[in-house]
């Protein structure tokens, strides 16, 4: 017997005209959906976003104000993105509550500065005069070691009580790095230096060196001569510090790659697994056999190491380090900061969470509040008391422009409380990896069905 329903169909599939082609909206979202579930379309959309927004905003000062803010934009994006995703190894995964990530931070740089600079120089805290891999290897073992020292009270304190101990150390380091006493005792001990409430000149920027010879301005190498032609004043007009920045870029780019999947494949292990055992419940972990302890001090030895790693790549960079303006607690806030907006426990949710709090909170305020005073003709009210009686809103506008350092925090603060309200878990946080192998909401093949 032949099949009605089947006849219907082939009838009404050889009848009916082909469907037509899915409408251009359909397709925008279909690419709009498949980037949103891709990792690296989420984080390539974000920045596109970014420097569309930048553009904008500095596109008629000229080529070189827009390329140079895309520049800062993109290195803050890529060294909070590095941080965090190093804090996100110890809290997002493990669920350890390390507040000292600045001190880590200062510990890797510094010890590579004292590595690396000169036993004689000519202006300075003396160094060993080691070559630059032996430093950055260096701080990022002196970070790794203070990790492990970290790691002794994470065995017996949780939460809070973790959080006040790390926070603690991180100060520990900080006004020791700023003693003048711990200064002349390294250079009477080892003969190098911290250089104290001064600070430390960093070793040049070896990627420099890719672009002239000697790191000398006037005298470029093969690469130099090719870039600075085509992009720079012989070509498009772009200054050449703005060029050496991008190459920089891209070598902070390599390194958050490599950060990346190092994550990525340590948290698919079966160590990646009894980390965030350790997340959901400790008890339950170490009911099971598991080596709790030891494995919260490996945690922080390799997410110290990086952040060490990270230190170096940033700060590093900058010609000159010193402890107070640069590594002071609130780096450390802000690398929360960062790691909340993306979603703790996402890899991909800490460089989106990077780069959207590199360039919308930390740095989007100032350059869009120096571009609105630009446009406001009127002066600035002496408080913010007088703006408010005003009743003026252009008034309170140039009073706000003229002091965003101030109300930056005011906004930070603001978008604390809106995410905690309404997206607690960040960006990515829906997708945070658990502690299972496998797909728990998956039905096995021939299961029973619900019916």
């Amino acid at each position: 017997m032949s099949d009605p329903d089947a006849s219907d169909d082939s009838a009404s599939t050889s009848g009916d005209p082909a469907p037509a082609s899915d409408p251009p909206e359909s397709v925008t979202a279909a690419l709009v959906e498949a980037a949103r579930e891709s990792d690296l379309g989420l984080v390539v959309g974000t920045l596109l976003a970014v420097y569309a927004a930048a553009t904008l905003l500095t596109f008629t000062d000229g080529l070189n104000s827009v390329v140079g803010l895309l520049e800062t934009l993109t290195f803050l994006g890529l060294v909070y993105a590095l941080t965090a995703l190093a804090l996100n190894l110890q809290w997002g995964y493990t669920g350890l509550f390390n507040i000292g990530v600045a001190g880590f931070m200062a510990v890797g740089v510094y010890t590579m500065g004292m590595v690396v600079r000169s036993p004689d120089p000519a202006f300075g805290p003396p160094g060993l005069g080691l070559p630059l891999p032996v430093g950055v290897l260096a701080g990022m073992g002196m970070a790794a070691l203070l990790g492990a020292l970290a790691a002794l009270p994470a065995l017996r304190l949780k939460a809070d009580y973790l959080a006040i101990v790390t926070l603690g150390l991180s100060e520990i380091i900080r006004l020791s790095l700023q003693s003048s006493a711990f200064d002349t005792f390294l250079r009477e001990t080892i003969g190098a230096g911290t250089g104290g409430g001064r600070g430390m000149g960093m070793p040049d920027n070896p990627v420099r060196g890719l672009f002239l010879v000697d790191g000398q301005a006037g005298n470029p190498t093969a690469l130099g001569d090719l870039v600075f032609g085509v992009f720079g004043t012989d070509g498009l007009g772009i200054a050449h510090t703005i060029l050496i920045g991008w190459g920089y870029i891209a070598v902070l780019a390599g390194f958050l790659i490599g950060f990346y999947l190092l994550l990525e494949r340590l948290g698919r292990s079966p160590f990646g697994r009894t980390m965030k055992a350790i997340r959901e419940d400790e008890l339950v972990a170490n009911s099971l056999g598991k080596d709790v302890n030891l494995v919260k001090i490996k945690v922080f030895v390799i997410g110290c190491a990086l952040m060490g790693l990270a230190g170096i790549l940033w700060f590093g960079s900058q010609g000159n380090v010193s402890p107070t303006p640069q590594f002071r607690p609130l780096l450390t806030f802000y690398v929360f900061i960062a790691v909340i907006i993306g979603g703790s426990g996402s890899n991909t949710g800490s460089v989106l969470g990077g780069i959207v709090f590199a360039a919308v909170l930390f740095e989007g305020p100032r350059r869009v509040g120096g571009a609105v005073r630009g446009l406001i003709d009127a002066e600035t009210p002496a408080s913010f008391a007088d703006a408010v009686a005003s009743l003026d809103p252009v008034m309170f506008l140039a009073y706000a422009t003229d002091n965003v350092a101030p109300l930056q925090f005011v906004f930070l603060g603001l978008v604390l409380v809106f995410i905690i309200h309404r997206r607690p878990e960040g960006i990515l946080g829906d997708r945070i990896e658990t502690a299972a192998a496998v797909d728990l909401s998956e039905r096995p093949a021939g299961g029973e069905s619900d019916e």
